[in-house]
């Protein structure tokens, strides 16, 4: 007989499992000891007991490094809230926000990551000079890169796409503004034909090279650059490999 595989689960769903289990185990260790030991607890020992523990399962679940920062701070975090006497109205605007920038990394396992400054000189820099090209950033966020390289390269088509609602909408903003000639769309990515660009910039999550490695081999055009900052497609080697010698993630472009 043959099993149908465990379908693996997205990162956010799995850190969730991982605090609940994690609770459970602090709970019964606390339980044992406190009646064979007759130890009481503070409630800072269980806040560092649950932080350690979810940092362990999340290492066993070989989740990704800066996920481990966000378990390990999660119950201060909720500690320090509930010491706060705050109205009720605040905890729900924070909510609603919260949703409107991350509310769909359940489905595209890509939590929002700002760019660096440099990042955005060094990805202009691949644009020749004089030569006009066509370029999307996905997963555009607030529209930094956009609008910079829009700027520094004013006879390219720079456009970014973002799936989070209020993310998309400070960049419209911002382009509205400033006057940018930068263009942002809200959707996904993954519905964009890539045969239209000359250039694609990624800022993503582990979890979705490999979903983008196949979508540019399938759409993208001879020539063309694919561009990843800090994650790398595992057992793909890049054409190059950018680094500014700034202690800064590496910039990996793959020409196709």
């Amino acid at each position: 007989m043959f099993s149908k595989p465990v379908p693996k689960l997205a990162p956010a769903t799995l850190a969730i499992i991982i605090q609940m289990v994690a609770l459970v185990a602090v709970f019964l260790t606390v339980l044992v000891i406190s009646n064979i030991f007759t130890v009481r607890f503070s409630i800072f020992s269980l806040i560092m007991m649950q932080s350690v523990s979810a940092i362990a399962l999340c290492i066993l679940a070989s989740m990704a490094v800066w996920w481990r920062w966000i378990h390990g701070l999660f119950p201060l975090a909720m500690f320090v809230m509930s010491m706060w006497t705050l109205p009720n109205e605040i905890y729900l605007i924070g909510f609603l926000i919260s949703l409107s920038i991350f509310w769909t990394t359940f489905r595209s396992q890509v939590p929002f990551f700002p760019s660096r400054p440099i990042v955005r000189e060094k990805v202009a820099a691949l644009i020749p000079e004089g030569k006009p090209i066509r370029m999307i950033d996905i997963g555009s966020g607030l529209g930094d890169l956009s609008m910079h390289i829009a700027k520094a390269k004013n006879n390219s088509q720079v456009e970014g796409i973002e799936i989070a609602p209020l993310p998309w909408l400070i960049s419209q903003l911002r382009a509205w503004i400033t006057r940018s000639s930068a263009r942002f769309k809200l959707g996904d990515y993954r519905e964009l034909d890539f045969a239209q660009y000359d250039l694609v910039f990624a800022y993503l999550s582990p979890a979705a090279m490999s979903g983008l490695w196949k979508k540019a081999q399938h759409e993208m055009r001879t020539g063309s650059l694919l561009v990843s900052y800090e994650f790398e497609i595992l057992g793909i080697t890049p054409s190059f490999c950018i680094t500014n010698g700034q202690k800064t993630p590496t910039i990996f472009v793959w020409k196709m």
